[in-house]
């Protein structure tokens, strides 16, 4: 069922996107834009892509709309160019060469749009010598020195879903960049290609990392360093019943107000002493092994220990705080987190649920003055 076009909602309100179905990083971009009130086009192919859920639960595809265009056939790339000439951003996450291969890559998208941003998202950039080849969001960030950072000394290094890489140094990079060009588009008529890599926008978050290692005040190894998990007054720790608080009193008052509270005041002096640290971490563990999750809590309730319960995403939506801000939102039956940041002015929501592969021509079809992507006046094959 066709789903009607909802108001504009939020500061992008007016901003018309083109997203080239694909998985991952640049979807998301599409709906952090989409959140944000731009009217996002989804353009998927024949059969979807791969390793895609069902349609009705992907939510990175909330507030967009969808219309299907083969690519691979003869008036395939003419649709997207004419979705692409009355655009502000197109976004497309193929790996280099093939949007060009296609007949929608950036030249003859400019040549029917000047002004337009193409965003490219990858992992590896449009260059150098990896530029060619498959990857996803853990190759990508292990050689950046990042995947080497987290996790036990002792152990591999653990893996952060596929947040660090994806989304965090990819969708939002992406994002960041095509809303820079836009507003350089806007003031001078001209667009450009935004080219988003995984690897840079890694390596780009380690920024302060890399300064604290030229200044000698990190150690360039796993599980050493203060913010590593190397520090045990940051960290996690298990509880009585097999769960875990996390902890981060860095600073003096709070460490002391950390210790006062677990009961182990006769460590105050631990905090800087590096020799001690082995010490003051088995004290900590003993303490917190010796109530439940939930008791913690309670107990550091309304506290500026810094510490607080590590929830599974299930019980993430429950929490207190998170509740009243309604950092959560239900939509069509589905529990997901709701549009952020926040703004006074223009704010967001959930409009739509997932977009449904092509359910949405006819709207898009009207709504971009596009007759030709409706089935009926497309040339004979």
């Amino acid at each position: 069922m066709t789903t009607a076009r909802t108001p504009g909602q939020g500061p992008l309100t007016g901003v018309r996107v083109v997203e080239l179905a694909g998985i991952g990083p640049g979807p998301f971009a599409a709906m952090l834009l989409a959140d944000l009130g731009a009217d996002v086009v989804r353009v998927d192919r024949p059969g979807g892509p791969g390793l895609a859920i069902d349609p009705a639960y992907d939510v990175t595809n909330r507030n967009k709309r969808s219309v299907v265009v083969d690519l691979k056939s003869p008036d395939g790339p003419a649709r997207v160019l004419d979705l692409a000439a009355r655009a502000d951003i197109l976004v497309e996450g193929y790996r280099p060469g093939v949007a060009e291969r296609l007949g929608v890559g950036p030249e003859p998208c400019h040549a029917r749009n000047p002004a337009l941003v193409y965003g490219r998202m990858t992992g590896w950039g449009q260059d150098g010598p990896l530029a060619d080849r498959a990857g996803h969001d853990i190759a990508y960030i292990a050689p950046t020195g990042t995947l080497g950072m987290i996790g036990r000394p002792d152990e591999p290094p653990s893996v952060p879903a596929n947040l660090l890489g994806d989304y965090a140094g990819g969708s939002l990079y992406l994002v960041v960049g095509v809303l820079a060009a836009l507003h350089h588009a806007r003031a001078t008529g001209t667009g450009q290609v935004v080219d988003a890599a995984i690897v840079d926008g890694v390596c780009h978050l380690a920024t302060m990392i890399h300064g604290m290692l030229a200044a000698g005040g990190w150690q360039d190894r796993r599980g050493a360093n203060l913010l590593d998990g190397g520090c045990p007054y940051y960290g996690t720790y298990e509880t009585a019943d097999g769960r875990h608080m996390a902890v981060g009193a860095l600073e003096p008052r709070f460490y002391e107000e950390f210790l006062a509270l677990l009961g182990v005041e006769d460590q105050a002096a631990a905090r800087k002493d590096v020799t001690r640290w082995g010490e003051l971490r088995e004290q900590i563990a003993a303490r917190f092994k010796t109530r439940t999750r939930d008791e913690w809590t309670a107990l550091f309730d309304g506290s500026d220990a810094c510490v607080a319960p590590v929830l599974s995403l299930r019980e993430a939506p429950h929490h207190p705080h998170l509740s009243a801000r309604g950092t959560f939102t239900d939509h069509g039956g589905i529990t997901q987190p709701a549009p952020a940041p926040r703004f006074s002015a223009t704010p967001t929501s959930v409009r739509t649920g997932p977009a449904r592969p092509g359910a949405d021509t006819a709207d898009v079809a009207r709504d971009w003055d596009l007759p030709g992507l409706l089935p009926s006046s497309r040339p004979p094959q």
